[in-house]
């Protein structure tokens, strides 16, 4: 069994419950999606229904082709959905992927629930699919997420200048950054620590 298979499975703790998407995830998620402050960073913007529909088939279809597990977060206190996480570019002959297409609603940042989703995620990366190495990567001008990447003990590794357009004319530097197993119990660590340690719950960049 591959990662895109191995990673297309619920991961719990008492905070967050993510899942794969599912065609019936789309009305609460488009509920919280319009929301311009979400897609700054992102490569694409939401404004309409139809914006939104058309960014989560294609996750859907992502999610079918194995080119990316595209989660549903759900917030255990209320019961509802908060947002959305992913892996993708599974190079599982290198032992590498990436996380990110990160974003949560209004209502739900600043309450501990990237930070419980990230950590599902890594450890469900390093210890259950074996990875080597989890990518992130972001917006140059996205501060607030390269502050929270690098206080989880992600390392910044450098800049890919002009690396794509962006709806607004200009062309996005991506920052890249990375955390490889042997640094994994220390990043697990830090994000056990909670909140008065890192602050990790920023409104992300898209993941590529």
């Amino acid at each position: 069994m591959g990662w895109a298979d191995l990673a297309a499975t619920a991961l719990e703790n008492d905070h967050v419950l993510l899942r794969p998407v599912r065609p019936e995830d789309k009305l609460p998620l488009r509920a919280i999606a319009l929301d311009p402050e979400i897609w700054r960073y992102f490569v694409i913007r939401i404004t309409t229904d139809a914006d939104f529909d058309a960014f989560f088939d294609a996750g859907l279809a992502d999610l079918a082709a194995g080119r990316r597990v595209p989660y549903l977060i759900t917030d255990k206190r209320s019961g509802s959905a908060a947002g959305s996480m992913s892996f993708f570019n599974l190079a599982e002959p290198d032992g590498r992927l990436e996380i990110g297409w990160s974003w949560l609603g209004r209502d739900f940042r600043g309450a501990g629930i990237n930070r419980w989703a990230k950590f599902l995620m890594l450890r469900h990366a390093f210890e259950c699919l074996g990875a080597e190495r989890v990518e992130f990567k972001t917006d140059k001008l996205n501060t607030q997420a390269r502050h929270a990447l690098c206080n989880i003990g992600a390392r910044e590794e450098g800049t890919l200048r002009s690396f794509n357009p962006m709806p607004d004319g200009r062309r996005r530097d991506a920052v890249y950054y990375s955390v490889l197993r042997a640094e994994w119990p220390g990043v697990r660590e830090r994000l056990l620590a909670g909140p008065g340690f890192v602050r990790a719950d920023d409104l992300e960049a898209a993941g590529s």
